[in-house]
């Protein structure tokens, strides 16, 4: 990673600067950070923060936290199964500087692992090839017994709880205008948006319940894409000599180094620590899948190493539960297993051996459900909950908005009279509450009745009936339900979808 990566991931360049201080580097020569601050991009402070943020290289094996042979374990299973020869393959496939390879290479000499077969002819420079011995060989094969992780070497426990306390949520201040932005796009109500402000900030857990079909899972997510620091996810970590992977492409996005030549050639890299990986805070989102053993550590039987349970991998992001109170567990048993992570902020793990650890247990979790609170979580779980919204239908005024608004960008014209035909439907002959997922659902039925007629998008009295006799069966119709007062209740938040 560049600190030209860092600086512009961190928001605090643009690629332009980045190419304006290559060009003064060429000609005066000194470190990339040092000259954007002589063109005056960043100061000396915003350089020195980014670069004590990040996590050091290791200078020597002592420095990593993992005990040498364990590493040497780590390098041999890469060297045996991707046929590495060079000390710099060794590197790159482990993530350690080349210093502590140098280091591993000669302690594996010494065994009688590897022997030299001489120079490798690089693009600009020369190294040693190495060869592994029969005996390495049976060292790389006796550490693929041990287990089959083949990758960056670990970081140590200490290293991943020290940093996961040094990256928490709350150190991220999110503003009243970077909510409002965020949320812009939605007809919500301000109140709701004073009362959410607050529980983002606090990086304390919050409850948003309410009908289904009003935006609960579109608040969630966007209260989780609202932050923007970067952090540091480890490829994985040891805890007795036994591998933990925790960096999850599915989860993790790393932040993209720049990609064009000019960037990157002649950049000096700043001494960062391969092992762990710059990423976006994580975003966790889990509903009616979720069980107790997926919060409990993986262990592969086969590869003999654990994958990290999907809270260690939301750490220092948002972990978002859906359709809480229809998950496979109970309610009950969920919430049981929450309790102490949620006052304490410490999680605890159990190792296949009998071994316990602790994490710091730093996110930020949203419950989501269209169930009764009451009904799921005893008054001592809610108490744990500081932050309770509820999510609520439209009134008129807002379900108007919320049709012209997804009319428009579908190319059609939102009128009163197709409002009407709407409420008179929903309302009046079937009493239908009004739901914030009602106009995007009318319009596509809309549309694809006029693609079916093949004419353009426009509304008709017999679409619009049409579509609303797709909203719902002629049982739950007639039954009445759902009633339209609650509808009407002041303290609303409405979505476009």
């Amino acid at each position: 990673m560049l600190i030209s990566d860092l600086l512009l991931a961190h928001g605090l360049v643009a690629k332009e600067d980045i190419e304006l201080a290559y060009h003064r580097q060429k000609e005066t020569g000194g470190r990339l950070g040092d000259n954007l601050v002589a063109l005056g991009v960043i100061s000396q402070d915003e350089l020195d923060k980014v670069v004590f943020e990040a996590p050091k290289a290791a200078k020597t094996i002592e420095e990593t936290g993992v005990q040498a042979s364990n590493l040497l374990r780590i390098m041999f299973k890469s060297i045996y199964v991707n046929s590495l020869e060079t000390a710099s393959e060794y590197a790159a496939a482990i993530k350690l500087p080349i210093s502590v390879v140098h280091r591993l290479i000669q302690d594996a000499a010494d065994r009688k692992y590897l022997e030299a077969l001489g120079t490798a002819d690089q693009t600009s420079f020369s190294e040693n090839r190495y060869v592994m011995t029969e005996t390495g060989r049976r060292f790389a094969l006796e550490s693929l017994q041990q287990n089959q992780y083949v990758g960056p070497a670990p970081v140590s426990l200490e290293a991943y709880q020290e940093r996961i306390l040094q990256q928490k949520i709350t150190n991220e201040r999110v503003s009243k205008e970077k909510i409002a932005d965020s949320f812009k796009n939605l007809v919500i109500a301000e109140d709701f948006v004073r009362r959410l402000g607050p529980g983002i900030n606090s990086g304390k857990s919050i409850l948003l319940y309410g009908p289904p079909g009003n935006g609960k899972t579109t608040v969630a997510e966007k209260v989780a894409a609202i932050f923007a620091n970067v952090i540091y996810v480890p490829y994985c970590f040891e805890v007795d000599g036994q591998i933990i992977k925790v960096f999850d492409p599915a989860i993790h996005k790393p932040l993209m180094p720049s990609e064009s030549e000019g960037f990157r050639a002649g950049l000096r890299r700043e001494e960062f620590d391969g092992r762990w990986v710059p990423c976006e805070r994580p975003i966790v989102i889990t509903g009616g899948e979720l069980t107790l053993e997926m919060l409990d550590l993986s262990y592969n039987v086969s590869a003999k190493y654990y994958e990290a349970p999907l809270h260690v991998k939301a750490s220092n992001g948002t972990f978002i539960i859906d359709d809480f109170g229809r998950q496979l567990v109970s309610p009950e048993e969920l919430l049981n297993r929450w309790i102490v992570p949620l006052e304490s902020r410490i999680d605890f793990l159990k190792l296949h051996t009998g071994k316990s650890f602790q994490l710091p247990f730093d996110e930020l979790v949203i419950f989501s459900t269209n169930l009764a609170p009451d009904d799921l979580m005893d008054p001592a779980f809610l108490r744990r909950i500081p932050y309770k919204l509820e999510t609520i239908g439209p009134n008129k005024d807002q379900y108007y908005e919320i049709f012209k608004a997804v009319a428009a960008s579908r190319g059609l014209e939102m009128t009163p009279d197709i409002l009407n035909i709407v409420l008179e439907e929903l309302q009046v002959k079937n009493k239908y509450d009004l739901a914030c997922y009602q106009p995007k659902f009318i319009i596509d039925q809309v549309v694809a009745s006029c693609k079916y007629m093949g004419e353009p998008p426009h509304f008709t009295e017999e679409m619009v009936v049409d579509a609303l006799k797709n909203l719902y069966t002629s049982d739950s119709a007639s039954s009445g339900h759902q009633t339209a007062a609650k509808s009407m209740k002041s303290d609303q938040i409405a979505a476009l979808g």
